[in-house]
């Protein structure tokens, strides 16, 4: 007796010489943009209650830090924590008039989701850190997409 795969008339996976499916351009419209936010501080939450730490809460200055070194990194090509201008993350935040506690940054140079670069991040011991600081209560999250599908992600945490 045999068993056939059940296939969805839908997209066709492509797959490289390895076998393994080759990575796709997650293209953000306006309407996944929307959802990104909320997808992201969510699975933050879900991490962070699971060790019993605090959620965290949108803070519009600390967007508005991550959306500058987002755009800034694809204007630099290279994804690092200090902007063109030579301002570290502790400038950036003093800039757009946070006042708190700067708790952490976090950057990635991808193509893959919100959720793929989340995943990136809690696997490494000092983005982890900074995700699950017990000190962190606020959240910052931006990204620029160039016209190639790079995404350029940042993430600052503050308390």
């Amino acid at each position: 007796m045999g068993l056939a795969g059940c296939v969805s008339g839908g997209d066709k996976v492509l797959v490289g010489p390895d076998g393994q499916p080759l990575p796709q351009v997650y293209k953000i419209t306006p309407a996944v943009a929307q959802e990104i936010p909320y997808r992201f501080l969510d699975s933050v939450n879900s991490l962070r209650g699971a060790k019993a730490l605090a959620p965290l809460s949108f803070n519009a200055q600390l967007n508005a830090a991550a959306e500058t070194h987002s755009r800034d990194m694809s204007v630099q090509n290279r994804p690092w924590h200090f902007g063109s201008d030579g301002s570290s993350p502790l400038t950036r935040v003093q800039r757009v008039g946070f006042t708190g506690k700067l708790v952490g940054e976090l950057i990635s140079e991808t193509y893959q989701t919100e959720l793929e670069t989340l995943s990136a991040w809690m696997a490494q011991d000092d983005t982890r850190g900074i995700i699950m600081d017990p000190s962190a209560r606020l959240l910052g999250l931006a990204w620029y997409q160039e016209p190639s599908g790079k995404i350029w992600w940042t993430a600052v945490t503050g308390a």
